[in-house]
């Protein structure tokens, strides 16, 4: 088997920052190669450069042993070279034919469009991968795995021989997962070099056949995926032993301190998102909420902390200990004890050039513990900052100069947390995809966090598109689809499916699809 691409001594330089250092790397053809690190390790870089994105400062690179000097991506797509994006890269008005074909209608100027043709192509690939989507459909009317099928066509329909693919599964149900592997191992039989760039150890251990990890912008070693186990990946990755599974000892469940009753959810355009939802959740118990994104998560959230679109109709109840939440304002949800970690924390929940103390203070700089007379306690302030930094472990210098952009996604997640967590007098905890976007690492402390937060006592309602967290952390789960919940396991069927994750996770797939 030969060598499908070889790095040598590949570095690249952002100013003084270094992206890449000295990257010596081959990739034998005909296998399923997995790119494994932390946020900021440099995989994402590394996958530019092949595919031309990018160009290195220093090193050289070669495809089947010619060398390579990629100044767009076009070149590298000539060269048999395709990628598929974490976020698609197709036209929601066209059709699945039209987008595979677009770019490459293998038609002159003056010449008429062999459609007949080139959709018996596309049906031909198709067919021979197990790719099952129809060329006619419109992009805005399929679901995620389907328009990642069409992503792959469109490589197979450019004759790559060498695809890239950046966390595949980011959006796909665990049906639609397997469904990616199938189609994966399909290709790797066919001749096709893979190149799996993934933060998900179970799955790059089942699929790839050869790891690399990267740490901090270097190569710490590459191995036979069949050599090296789940711990073993994680120390490598972090540079330390890494708690994959939490503890989660069994909760002692209290009085119910939220209550969702027939809530709907129509926009202005009288779209329905939400219907007819009902569920409560209880003191000392995390409230999971299972789904695909795009099925009214959003939605709920909105609803729940006042953040309702102009225009919007809600309909049923949502109630805090008696308190109606529906028409009020985010100010007033807080008063009354709601604290929420929102889905987008760059949008909603930081500043990033505002400095970490201050973000730390965002929403709670009215709280009376942190003024003296009519200014700040700066005292104050600097103590619950240090207090946060160690009790959080975030990685920072100078908290109260260092602008938050300056840190990690993980380290920027672990100050929204810790900021809503320890509000006083909250009676509930909404948390929307608390780790996304965050480092193995990171993820161990947060997890932790909350686990601490449910056996204080807290009301906590989890909604995460990652159906390995949901599992992991939640008391009781309900799977949401298309606005309504279509199943809810007790708390005692959770605690004897947990121990067996991978058909647990099956099960939920099978009611969030």
């Amino acid at each position: 088997m030969g060598i499908a691409v070889r790095l040598s001594g590949i570095s690249k330089r952002f100013g003084s920052f270094t992206a890449n250092s000295n990257i010596s790397l081959s990739i034998e053809e005909g296998t399923i190669h997995g790119l494994v690190g932390e946020n900021g390790a440099g995989k994402s870089t590394l996958t530019k450069i092949i595919y031309g994105m990018l160009q290195p400062t220093v090193g050289e690179f070669f495809v089947d042993g010619k060398p390579a000097h990629f100044a767009s991506p076009r070149e590298a797509i000539n060269a048999g070279i395709g990628m598929v994006h974490q976020h698609f890269m197709l036209i929601p008005k066209l059709s699945a034919a039209e987008n595979i074909m677009l770019g490459n209608e293998q038609a002159g100027i003056f010449q008429p469009l062999r459609l007949k043709h080139l959709i018996s192509l596309i049906r031909k690939y198709a067919e021979e991968y197990g790719l099952a989507v129809n060329p006619d459909a419109i992009i805005e009317n399929l679901s995620v795995g389907e328009e990642q099928r069409v992503e792959i066509l469109k490589l197979l329909f450019r004759h790559a021989s060498i695809m890239i693919f950046d966390e595949p599964t980011a959006v796909l149900t665990p049906l639609e997962r397997e469904q990616l592997f199938k189609t994966l191992r399909s290709l790797r039989d066919k001749g096709k070099t893979i190149i799996l760039i993934t933060h998900k150890l179970d799955e790059v251990l089942s699929v790839a056949d050869t790891i690399s990890v990267m740490r901090k912008g270097e190569l710490k070693g590459t191995m036979p995926a069949s050599s090296i186990t789940k711990p073993e990946l994680a120390r490598l990755m972090v540079g330390r032993s890494v708690l994959l599974r939490i503890t989660n000892p069994p909760p002692s469940s209290g009085k119910t301190v939220l209550t969702v009753n027939n809530l709907g959810y129509y926009t202005a355009k009288g779209e329905e998102k939400l219907h007819n939802l009902t569920f409560k959740v209880r003191a000392g118990e995390i409230y999971g909420i299972a789904g695909v994104e795009g099925n009214g998560q959003s939605e709920l959230l909105q609803a729940l902390y006042g953040l309702s679109p102009s225009g919007t109709l809600l309909s049923g109840e949502a109630v805090l200990k008696g308190m109606s939440l529906l028409g009020k304002k985010p100010s007033e949800i807080t008063a009354m004890g709601i604290s929420l970690t929102p889905e987008n924390r760059l949008r909603h929940a930081v500043i990033l050039d505002y400095s970490i103390s201050e973000n730390l203070l965002f929403g709670r700089h009215r709280e009376a513990a942190f003024h003296r007379r009519i200014g700040f306690d700066r005292e104050a302030v600097n103590s619950y900052t240090q207090q946060m930094i160690a009790d959080y472990d975030i990685k920072c210098t100078y908290p109260s100069s260092q602008p938050l952009s300056s840190l990690s996604g993980g380290n920027q997640q672990k100050i929204v947390l810790a900021r809503e967590l320890n509000r006083p007098d909250i009676s509930l905890l909404i948390l929307a995809q608390p780790t996304r976007g965050v480092d193995i690492g990171a993820i161990e402390t947060i997890h932790n966090k909350i686990i601490e937060a449910r056996t204080k006592g807290m009301a906590i309602l989890l909604i995460s598109s990652e159906l390995e967290e949901i599992i992991a952390l939640s008391t009781r789960i309900c799977t949401l689809y298309k606005g309504s919940i279509r199943h809810e396991f007790t708390q005692d069927e959770v605690a004897k499916k947990r121990d067996s994750e991978d058909e647990f996770q099956k099960e939920i797939g099978l009611y969030i699809t």
